[in-house]
C-alpha cells in the first residue's frame, strides 16, 4: 500500500498525507443484512442452495436457442440495472440498493445470479469509490460525493445476463467524473474492438490504450468471462493487452467486458470478508460492463443499457475533456 510520504497517486506532487489521505473518508466494512430469500416458484441456478457452481463447461459458440433466452436475460439485467441506478442518492445505503434489485430481479420471474455464488451473501455487487469490484451491500449511507458500481446479474430462461454501471453520487468531484467517463469510453472502444477473426487481445489493447492515454491504470487482476448457461466459463476477457490471448473471435461467442480503470495503481487488496477488493493505494475506481454477443460484423450488445442509465451515471458522450 501507499505510504504517507509516497507522492499522491492523483498525480498532484503532493505528498500522499498531504493530498488524499483522508482516513475519515475511507470506505470500512458495515452491517450485513440477513439473507434475503427467493421465493419457491422462481426456478433456480444449480449453485443455489451449495455455492458450488462446479467446472467451467460450457461450448464457447452459442446455440441460436441459447442466444434468443440470452437476449432476454440481458434485457431484464439492463431494465434492473437502470431501477437500481436510478435510486442511487446521498443517504440511500447499498443494503438497499440489494433489497431493490433482489425484488426486480423476482419480479421477472429471475434468480439474482450473485446470492450464494461461492457463498456469496447478497443479490448484487455495490462497489463505492476505492472499492474495485466485489463489494458486499451493507448499510452504510452512500454520501453525497461518491461515485458506486451497481453490478447486475440475473438468471432467468436458463441463462445469465450480466451488466454494471458506475453511478454518481450528489455533487461529484471533476476528477472522479473524468474517471468515470474515460472507463465508459474504455468499455465503448473494447466492444468496437470485437471482430470476428481477430484474436480477443485486441479487446484489451482498445482498453488500456485508452485508459493510459488519461494517465489512469487497468486493473488487471478481475477480467471479463464467458457466460450463458454458467456465469462465469473458461473463456478469458483481458482488459490489458497480452500478446498470449490469442483466442480467436467466432460468431457465436458471448462474453463478458467489464473493464475496471484506477486513477492510481491497478493493484489491490481484500477485505477479511474475501470478496470486497480496494485498491491498494485507495485511489477511486470506475467500471462499466456489457454482456456482448460476437455477430458476423462485430459485436451485438445483449445488456445494452437504456438512456436513463447512461444519463445518470453523469457520463456525457459529447464532452470533451482533455488528457492529463
Amino acid at each position: 500500500m501507499i505510504k504517507q510520504n509516497d507522492p499522491c497517486w492523483c498525480g498532484s506532487g503532493k505528498k500522499y498525507k498531504r493530498c488524499h489521505h483522508q482516513p475519515h473518508l475511507l470506505l470500512r466494512p458495515g452491517t450485513i443484512s440477513p439473507y434475503r430469500p427467493v421465493p419457491e416458484g422462481i426456478p433456480r441456478p444449480p449453485y443455489a442452495e451449495t455455492g458450488d457452481p462446479g467446472p467451467e463447461e460450457e461450448p464457447d459458440i452459442k446455440t441460436a436457442d441459447v442466444i434468443e433466452r440470452m437476449r432476454i436475460a440481458g434485457r431484464k439485467a439492463a431494465e434492473i440495472l437502470q431501477i437500481a441506478g436510478d435510486a442511487v442518492a446521498p443517504g440511500v445505503t447499498t443494503d438497499e440498493i440489494d433489497a431493490i434489485v433482489h425484488q426486480a430481479t423476482i419480479d421477472r420471474g429471475g434468480y439474482p445470479s450473485p446470492l450464494n455464488y461461492r457463498g456469496f451473501p447478497k443479490s448484487v455487487c455495490t462497489s463505492v469509490n476505492e472499492v474495485i469490484c466485489h463489494g458486499v451491500p451493507d448499510d452504510r449511507p452512500l454520501a453525497d460525493g461518491d461515485i458506486v458500481n451497481i453490478d447486475v446479474t440475473i438468471w432467468v430462461e436458463g441463462v445469465h445476463g450480466d451488466t454494471n454501471a458506475t453511478f454518481l453520487v450528489g455533487d461529484v468531484d471533476p476528477m472522479s467524473r473524468k474517471l468515470v467517463r474515460v472507463t465508459r469510453e474504455c468499455l465503448d472502444l473494447g466492444i468496437d474492438a470485437v471482430v470476428p477473426g481477430r484474436p480477443i487481445s485486441d479487446i484489451g489493447k482498445a482498453i488500456e490504450n485508452h485508459a493510459s492515454r488519461y494517465g489512469y491504470e487497468v486493473v488487471r487482476a478481475f477480467i471479463g468471462h464467458g457466460i450463458g448457461r454458467e456465469f462465469h466459463t473458461d473463456l478469458h476477457i483481458l482488459h490489458y493487452y497480452s500478446p498470449n490471448a490469442t483466442t480467436v473471435m467466432e460468431p457465436g461467442m458471448t462474453f463478458t467486458i467489464e473493464p475496471m480503470i484506477s486513477m492510481g495503481t491497478g493493484n489491490h487488496y481484500l477485505w477479511p470478508d474475501r470478496w470486497t477488493a480496494v485498491t491498494a493505494d485507495e485511489s477511486r475506481t470506475a467500471q462499466f460492463e456489457h454482456t456482448i454477443l460476437v455477430t458476423d460484423r462485430g459485436a451485438e450488445r445483449l445488456t445494452e443499457l437504456p438512456a436513463a442509465v447512461t444519463a445518470g451515471t453523469g457520463v456525457d458522450a459529447d464532452t470533451d475533456i482533455d488528457a492529463g
